[in-house]
């Protein structure tokens, strides 16, 4: 029952998660893209009262007019929208569903014995601390002189992240170090949002309010978080899909790969935000695209020959039972899983064949099964599915 409910818990988190993440995502996309189409306003009237760029846009079968202010219209209107709660509940219901999934179940999400061998406790303490460090150091550097230069600023914050990819994948499972890698990025961005740029926003609203000139510091610091959030965003999304693709969590250089695809994110939203402002440069784009054609190359898994014979498939059932089937099986026996992981199952002699591609890329090829390796499979375990599975591929080749 316990795991029952829990699966229960999983479903409703991350559908809210899912959901306010679009929310906060795409209202964040529409600013930075409103911000570089603005235009200076053709009225001399709008321009005389502070406006200082404008947008004229279709959707929906109605046409807009937005107008940016240099600062602050001079009387504030009595409705005025705020956008930040979308930005609190994705990071709220994602903190949600770390603690449920990678905490309350470190052993089988979080820890991986054969990477460091962590006890629950001393695995989620570090993951809280390094949260809050993540942010501590990032507010840092960039209230720091530092933070005055973007280029550089850029550069030192790219070497950051680059170490804490390699620290979390020495010291968890691949899986639970990239979730913990962009429950890093999400953290600074939301922090962005309810500590700098909001309080910025009602700061510059107070003074309005009482007729004076808003500090321009704030909405600069502003601009700069949410310049930050935007190009983090492609990254922390990949991430929270990245459980689903074995081969880049459980690659030898899991840590490399998880650099290399934040990167190609980071390069895609630079030439968006770009593109925007109508002067983009295609080196970007071509940067990311030669990035993910390298990776698929470097990544491909190494052909092999059979050099011994060829194992049956009665020589490794008893490993798949041992193994495998405590979790892929119609009745699991593994308290965290209530039902077989995927809808995959090897209860008989026809699952297993049918599955075999699956099972070898899973424990052979990747090595991302068992997940955390629960049910301790040994390396000439492995050695003997791939035996079989180069027996019977090289039978069907025949």
């Amino acid at each position: 029952m316990e795991a029952y409910l829990l699966d229960w818990l999983n479903i409703l988190g991350r559908w809210v998660h899912f959901i306010t993440g679009i929310a906060w995502i795409g209202a964040s996309f529409y600013f930075i893209w409103l911000d570089n189409h603005l235009e200076a306003p053709r009225n001399p009237a709008d321009a005389e009262k502070g406006v200082g760029g404008e947008v004229w846009s279709v959707h929906g079968g109605g046409f807009y007019h937005a107008q940016k202010y240099q600062v602050a219209p001079k009387v504030l209107p009595e409705t005025l929208h705020w956008f930040k709660w979308e930005a609190y509940t994705t990071w709220l219901t994602g903190m949600f569903m770390l603690a449920l999934i990678y905490w309350y179940g470190a052993d089988v999400y979080l820890i991986d014995r054969s990477v460091a061998d962590l006890s629950p406790t001393y695995a989620v303490g570090a993951a809280v601390l390094i949260l809050f460090a993540g942010w501590i150091i990032y507010d840092l550097l960039c209230k720091s002189p530092l933070g005055e230069n973007d280029a550089a600023l850029g550069a030192v914050l790219f070497g950051l992240v680059t170490f804490l990819a390699w620290g979390l994948c020495e010291l968890y499972s691949g899986r639970g170090a990239y979730i913990h890698f962009g429950a890093v990025l999400g953290t600074i961005m939301v922090a962005n949002v309810f500590f700098v740029i909001i309080p910025g926003q009602r700061r510059m609203v107070e003074a309005a309010g009482r007729g004076e000139l808003p500090d321009p510091a704030d909405g600069i610091r502003a601009k700069q978080r949410s310049v930050h959030n935007t190009y983090f965003t492609l990254p922390v999304l990949f991430v929270m899909t990245s459980n689903h693709y074995a081969m880049t969590f459980a690659h030898e250089y899991n840590w490399l790969v998880l650099v290399a695809i934040s990167l190609v994110g980071a390069l895609i939203r630079i030439y968006f935000v770009a593109r925007h402002k109508g002067k983009a440069s295609p080196l970007p784009i071509v940067v990311a695209g030669l990035i993910i054609v390298a990776m698929v190359i470097a990544m491909a898994p190494k052909s092999r020959v059979r050099t011994s014979a060829a194992l049956s498939l009665e020589d490794i059932r008893p490993v798949i039972e041992h193994r495998c089937v405590t979790c892929h099986s119609a009745e699991p026996t593994h308290i965290a899983f209530p039902a077989a992981p995927a809808g995959v199952k090897f209860d008989s002699e026809e699952q297993i064949l049918a599955a075999a591609d699956r099972i070898h890329q899973q424990t052979v090829v990747t090595r991302a099964m068992p997940i955390g390796n629960l049910t301790g499979i040994s390396e000439e375990e492995r050695l003997m599915i791939d035996a079989w599975y180069l027996g019977i591929a090289g039978s069907s080749n025949d």
